[in-house]
This record gives C-alpha cells, sequence and structure tokens, in this order.
C-alpha cells in the first residue's frame, strides 16, 4: 500500500475484513521491532555507564565530583614525574575551572602542598593548563605569580586561604599532587 498509516486509519472502515486484518498485522509487526526502544535510551545508557564507571573508580581510590574523578597521591614526587604519575592513570594532572572546584580541592589536601595541572614552561609569562588551554581564572596567593628562580610549575595551598593560595615553584620539587580524570 502506498498510503501513510494515518491515511490507512481513515480509510479503515472502507476496507473488507482481509485488507484490514493485513494492515493490523503490520502494525504489530512494526511496534514489535521498536518495543522497548526509548528515544532516551542512548542518553540513559551512557549515563548509566558514566556512574558505573564513578563507582569502580571510588572503588580504585578515586572521588567523584562534578562530572570528574579526582586522585589525591600519597607520595611526592616532582611535577613531571605527578603528570607522568597521572597519565598512567588514564588522566593528568588537575585543571580548576571554577569557585566551587577550587573549594572542592582545597578538601582534598588536607593540608598539603598539591601540584596542579598548571604551568608556564612553555613561554615565561603565559600560564596553560596540561590541557593546552591558556589560563583564565587564577586563584593566586597575593604577589604571586613571582618567578622568584626557576618558578614554572604552579602548586595549591600557599598560605591559609582557601581560595587564593596558588604559587609559582619551581617544577623539580617533590610534593604530592592530584589527578582529574573527567566522565
Amino acid at each position: 500500500m502506498s498510503l501513510s498509516v494515518y491515511e490507512d486509519l481513515i480509510y479503515f472502515e472502507e476496507l473488507n475484513r482481509a485488507d484490514r486484518d493485513e494492515i493490523t498485522v503490520v502494525i504489530y509487526e512494526s511496534s514489535d521491532s521498536v518495543r522497548g526502544l526509548d528515544p532516551d535510551t542512548e542518553v540513559e545508557d551512557a549515563n548509566m555507564m558514566k556512574t558505573q564507571q564513578a563507582d569502580k573508580a571510588v572503588r580504585d581510590g578515586w572521588i567523584y565530583f562534578s562530572s570528574s574523578l579526582y586522585y589525591v597521591s600519597t607520595e611526592r614526587k616532582s611535577w613531571t614525574e605527578s603528570r607522568n604519575d597521572c597519565r598512567k592513570r588514564g588522566s593528568d594532572l588537575v585543571i580548576i575551572n571554577s569557585r566551587e572546584e577550587q573549594v572542592f580541592i582545597n578538601t582534598l589536601r588536607k593540608g598539603q602542598l598539591v601540584w596542579i595541572g598548571l604551568s608556564d614552561g612553555e613561554t615565561e609569562g603565559v600560564w596553560k593548563w596540561v590541557d593546552g588551554s591558556e589560563l583564565i581564572t587564577g586563584f593566586w596567593y597575593p604577589g604571586q605569580p613571582d618567578n622568584y628562580g626557576e618558578e614554572d610549575c604552579v602548586f595549591y595551598g600557599f598560605g591559609s586561604d582557601p581560595v587564593k593560595n596558588w604559587a609559582d615553584y619551581p617544577c623539580n620539587r617533590d610534593l604530592i599532587w592530584i589527578c582529574e580524570k573527567r566522565i
């Protein structure tokens, strides 16, 4: 038949019994082929996978917050060694995009100085995150960055302010670090 389903329904009463049975079978076959499918299924499946991924990561020592997983090291390494450790874990050093995330990171560090994924190692004074993006909003301690000597990497935790506490520091010093994995 060349008529649409809606046109078929309009003319349904005009059809003889055999034609109506044929249309009914076609309608049931069509509905069986899509039964259980939901237009939002792909979104629901993706959300379920994210939830499962987050649950497994939390069991492996990661902490979930705002669409990312965070891992806090227990050992001390240079900025480069810290970044390499994060990469081995399928992540990178943390990128702080908001005041909310800055405050959250403060709770993770437990009073210790920690490496974050910010450096001006490529071009002095041009601060870039490990993903290559330039720094837009910084949470520098007053007077920082000061580039006192060769200070091309950034740590979190300078001073007692939970928000404005970044400082530049020599990359070869050993600190703990925080990895971030976006999910």
